[in-house]
């Protein structure tokens, strides 16, 4: 699906309650920060670290369109995400997106949103047109790119992902879970990570792969795709062209590491589950009208 196509039509093919009362707010004013009154500066406010959280969200999904509105109990899914990045408290979470509606969203459920171009490669490149709008005085040292579609994520995970950056040799980190379940070590849809340990639940990422790997005996480690970025990386990342690998695996990581970045991985407990299909959104519906998950 091409990502310009117009919000209107895609809102049309999504069932959210959330999303076709607002399509009458798109326009074409200039891109905006969510919660900010007219006249007030769009530079984030001073904060006691130097972290941003960043959730790239598009309308335009191929296999489940319009789903950052998608309702699960009751609240849109990106604001679960926000709340959950909130609830890491390692600094600023902010969306970034080219929907309107999705930016009113966020805002109803108390967030703060950054409206980007409809044009970008990846959600990469969507959080640094964001942060280069919401930070020109280069105040943020570290960006960490928490997805969109991850409504049950552990925020204690976004907190494990920054850890490998006090290691200042480490340019990007990451998270890893061991893979438990023996259909994942040869599902393509399951990205794993092949490491070397350098220090307790953490390594160094030497390739990402959707073929079954390392071989022999061991753990294989599932990828899960949140990155912590120092900011210098990021900048560099989203100015390096597609490399061989990425496009042979069809992961964007691996441009990184092609280009000699040092990406480290944190492993944690679970896989979060990702929404990206109609299962798996009832599935976390499911998981989310559970008493005390909301």
């Amino acid at each position: 699906m091409a990502e310009n196509e117009p919000v209107q039509a895609r809102l049309a093919r999504t069932n959210s309650r959330f999303a076709l009362p607002l399509a009458t707010r798109i326009s074409g004013r200039p891109p905006r920060i969510a919660g900010l009154s007219a006249g007030q500066s769009s530079i984030l406010p001073p904060m006691a670290h130097d972290v941003i959280i960043l959730i790239p969200a598009r309308l335009a999904a191929s296999r489940l369109p319009g789903k950052p509105l998608a309702d699960i109990a009751g609240k849109p899914m990106i604001a679960h995400v926000v709340a959950r990045a909130q609830a890491a408290n390692v600094g600023e979470v902010v969306v970034a997106t080219d929907s309107e509606p999705v930016c009113v969203a966020v805002e109803k459920a108390g967030g703060r949103a950054v409206m980007t171009g409809v044009d970008h490669p990846s959600g990469s490149d969507r959080i640094f047109e964001a942060l280069t709008q919401l930070d020109p005085e280069r105040r943020i040292g570290t960006v960490v790119n928490v997805q969109g579609d991850l409504p049950t994520l552990d925020p204690a995970d976004v907190r494990a992902a920054l850890g490998p950056l006090a290691d200042p040799a480490v340019d990007i980190a990451t998270l890893a879970a061991e893979i438990r379940d023996p259909a994942e070590r040869t599902n393509p849809n399951v990205v794993k990570v092949v490491g070397s340990p350098v220090a307790a639940r953490r390594l160094r990422a030497l390739y990402f792969t959707r073929a079954t790997a390392p071989s022999g005996e061991g753990p294989l480690y599932h990828h899960i795709g949140l990155y912590a970025y120092r900011r210098a990386a990021l900048e560099r990342f989203v100015a390096l062209a597609p490399s061989t690998l990425e496009k042979r695996e069809k992961l964007e990581q691996l441009r990184a590491l092609e280009a000699g970045m040092r990406i480290d991985v944190a492993l944690v407990d679970s896989v979060p589950l990702g929404v990206d299909t109609p299962e798996e959104l009832e599935k976390a519906r499911a998981l989310l009208a559970r008493p005390g998950r909301v």
